[in-house]
């Protein structure tokens, strides 16, 4: 079908039509031009395909499919041919389905630790997640698949997540906020990238051009539609002229008839329309083709992948040589993980998984014959505090064993979408047991599933530590593998683990207030920061754990750096740097080595490193292999926010190769010509912002007028929080109007529905996943949640009551109802 052809038999209707859903997961289709409906669903590590019932956050159980690790867990692996795999098979459980666009990968940057969504997200650093999320990508349209790329962009918190101003300067959003979609886009081309909930600098990602159209459209070339976030969409019109092609869900046919208006009274060109309308045409005609045969995946294959994924991403952290284990040694199995793993997260991304390996019964299949094994339950799951008879049955049960296994972590409740953590801590229940455990049991192995970094205060007492992340149905298999060496560890952190919350950079400014969050840390996230932040003694900021960290059964020798650049008055196009790596054994095992580029002499401030390429290598024991990793341009640039371009200054780089971001072993020094110009913005920023080129936490802290953060934006920051004399809108949050009496009625009302909706048995974590939405909620997405029930012209006399005029809102409401 040509769209053309078919836009030019459209009507103005059925155009307007076609850029909303039609429901919660489903597009219109127009069966008299033969255009069919298509179905999207959640991801983006499995398939959430709802029936009858559907809902966005997880809240009514989906069909069975493949849960596979969730994406903290995947980038782990650093293994991209694997992420790619992953993407096929989530692609082919799409086609049984019949579904036409899977909604994923998250590629946001990991700002804070404490992100309630962070284990739908690949990493602190832009350039893996990049690569990441064009692996996940390929993968899944190489079925003929489509996906979204999310949540485009800068969407680094729940808190407020759908209302919050991320205020961030122009190349902190470039360098790190854009880059990873960048890769994305330029290497995958995703058939549709979703925008996110919050605003940047003032304006909605819904109906930012210079986000959608200018970047995306323009810049980096995507052929893809724009699709909201769900309910994402704030001025329908303006967000149509800004670049967003579709809003989902369904609206009742509200914005519909907005469009319609704006067409026929001029405000909106029909050409603007029509653009819009052809790329949905594309995307539906292309995967529509693709859901005509029908197919049948092999879900047992799906779950060994699942398994070899668990096995790759793991990060063995401690390890004092009780690791491998034997297994003719009698073992305490403690913890409730250890029946019922903790496995992924929860909210829009919770999988309804095919099986599930618990550790349990895995470890049955490899203890050797006569080798004991007890369980103790440790602690109740549903509470933080420290049961003393649990902890006692566990205390006698690590005495009785030669080995103690501790399976602990972070609960559901504690990370979820909806809300973020407040602590990096583990609950005082799972931190007690390991501490009462250690004392008894010195040959400890505590492995932890969680979504993000936690503190560790208790890691001299156990002989290993083995991080397992959030490791999918084949988990148990796969940790039961790794602990008696049927498989090595070698998964690698994409995130650094702080020693505390105040160590974190985002900590003064996260989550913000009622009205923005200042990005005030700039480029310095993550490792960029603990490199270069002044400690006062010239010693790089201890962390807990750093980025690229992750040990093996093995150790590597690294060798024979070779760094070849082009020749004199070349392009900086290809930077070729070759090593060797070998495995010294005395295990077969793959090591991830990691090449950092630093900038010796700058015009600006730049990290001291940052990640430019990586390669995982697999190895015999005793085999040594060289290894190429090519650097392109964009490795040695920066954002010049005077040029609003790339820019490469000439002058000295070190090349760094290293297995961690702490653990450098190799590196040489090349000159790098230019013919780029710096701009005046960059050459008097030393002057401006000084305090950021010595990396002093006043940056993080001072956000005066006349503060650091304000002279790199070039402008005042906007409030922290809402004034109270501002009037209410559309865009005010349930939370924001509640202490209306208006307000606290509507917000009873919408705890009321909510309440009957999660039903009575809902456990906590659904409920305060829940209870923050409904609170965070804009007025306006009461529209979306009705499904058109509920009328703009509605909302606005409740604003006109809860803004002090009361009657005259009261008449207009009655108004509306005739």
């Amino acid at each position: 079908m040509d769209t053309k052809d078919i836009i030019a038999k459209m009507t103005l209707e059925e155009k307007a039509g076609l850029c909303s859903g039609k429901d919660f997961w489903n597009l219109k289709g127009i069966e008299r031009l033969g255009i069919p409906e298509i179905m999207v669903t959640d991801g983006p590590h499995g398939l959430r395909k709802q029936g009858s019932e559907a809902d966005h956050v997880g809240i009514n159980e989906s069909l069975p499919a493949t849960c596979f690790p969730t994406p903290v867990t995947m980038a782990s692996s650093w293994d991209t041919q694997m992420v790619n795999e992953i993407g096929a098979a989530l692609g082919e459980e799409c086609r049984q389905e019949k579904v036409a666009v899977l909604l994923g990968p998250g590629a946001n940057i990991k700002r804070s630790p404490l992100c309630g969504r962070n284990f739908e997200y690949f990493s602190e650093d832009p350039f893996l997640t990049g690569r990441m999320a064009a692996a996940m990508i390929n993968g899944v349209q190489s079925q003929g698949i489509g996906t979204s790329l999310k949540h485009f962009a800068v969407n680094n918190q729940e808190k407020r997540r759908m209302t919050i101003n991320a205020v961030v300067d122009e190349r902190a959003l470039r360098e790190i906020y854009l880059a990873g979609f960048e890769e994305a886009v330029k290497s995958a081309q995703p058939d549709t990238v979703m925008c996110a909930y919050n605003r940047i600098n003032g304006e909605y990602c819904s109906e930012n051009e210079f986000l959608l159209t200018d970047v995306l459209k323009k810049e980096w070339n995507h052929k893809g539609l724009v699709v909201t976030d769900w309910g994402a969409a704030n001025d329908r019109v303006k967000g149509l002229k800004a670049g967003l092609e579709l809003e989902m869900p369904g609206n009742g046919g509200i914005n519909d008839r907005e469009i319609i208006r704006a067409v026929e009274s001029g405000e909106l060109d029909e050409d603007v329309l029509d653009r819009a309308v052809e790329r949905i045409l594309n995307v539906i005609i292309k995967t529509s083709e693709t859901l005509k045969e029908d197919f049948t995946y092999d879900s047992e294959a799906h779950h060994e992948l699942a398994k070899k994924a668990a096995v790759s991403s793991a990060v063995l952290l401690k390890n004092n040589g009780i690791l491998p284990l034997d297994r003719n040694k009698s073992v305490a199995v403690i913890g409730h993980f250890a029946v019922k793993p903790r496995f992924q997260g929860s909210g829009s991304s919770l999988i309804n998984p095919i099986k599930v390996d618990n550790f349990s019964d895995s470890l049955k299949k490899i203890l050797a014959e006569g080798a004991e094994a007890v369980y103790a339950e440790g602690y109740d799951p549903e509470r933080e505090d420290p049961d003393p008879i649990l902890i006692k049955e566990a205390v006698r049960a690590a005495e009785s064993a030669e080995i103690a296994l501790v399976f602990a972590g972070l609960p559901e409740v504690s990370e979820s979408e909806g809300f973020d953590r407040t602590t990096l801590d583990m609950p005082p229940a799972h931190n007690k047991l390991i501490e009462a455990v250690c004392s008894v049991n010195p040959n400890t192995v505590v492995i932890l599933s969680n979504g993000a970094p936690v503190t560790m205060p208790w890691l001299d007492g156990p002989a290993a530590v083995l991080e397992s992340y959030l490791g999918g149905q084949a988990w148990g298999g796969a940790v039961a593998d790794l602990l008696y060496g049927i498989a090595v560890p070698s998964g690698k952190l994409a995130e650094t683990f702080p020693l505390s919350l105040d160590e974190d950079p985002a900590a003064p400014n996260f989550p913000g207030g009622s009205a923005s969050v200042p990005y005030a840390e700039s480029i310095y996230v993550g490792y960029r920061y603990y490199d270069r932040i002044n400690t006062g003694s010239g010693e790089r900021r201890s962390v807990l754990f750093p980025f690229g960290y992750g040990l093996s059964y093995s150790t590597f020798e690294y060798s024979d750096l070779a760094v070849k650049k082009p020749e004199a008055g070349d392009s900086l196009d290809e930077v070729r740097v070759s090593f060797t790596v070998k495995n010294n054994g005395p295990y077969d095992a793959a090591e991830i080595a990691q090449v950092y580029v630093r900038d010796v002499e700058s015009s600006v401030f730049r990290p001291e490193k940052e990640l430019k390429g990586f390669v995982k290598v697999e190895l015999d024991n005793g085999q040594s292999r060289e290894v190429t990793v090519a650097l392109d341009r964009r490795a040695f640039s920066f954002w010049d926010s005077g040029n609003h371009a790339w820019v490469v200054e000439a002058g000295e780089f070190e090349i760094l190769v290293g297995s961690s971001s702490a653990d450098i072993r190799l590196q040489a020094k090349i000159d790098v010509e230019s013919g780029d110009s710096l701009s005046s913005w960059a050459s008097d920023l030393r002057e401006t912002v000084p305090e950021y080129y010595a990396v002093d936490t006043k940056i993080l802290t001072d956000l005066s007028p006349s503060g650091p953060f304000a002279r790199l934006l070039g402008r005042e920051l906007p409030p922290r929080d809402i004034p109270k004399d501002v009037p209410f809108d559309r865009t005010s949050s349930m939370d924001d109007v509640r202490g209306t009496f208006v307000g606290k009625l509507l917000y009873a009302v919408m705890r009321m529905n909510v309440k009957k909706m999660i039903g009575k048995d809902a456990d906590e974590r659904m409920v305060r996943m829940m209870e923050a939405i409904v609170r965070e909620m804009p007025l306006r997405s009461m529209i979306m949640m009705s499904g058109g029930a509920v009328s703009g012209r509605q909302i606005d006399a409740l604003l006109t009551m809860m803004n002090g005029k009361f009657f005259k809102g009261l008449m207009e409401l009655l108004k509306t109802s005739r």
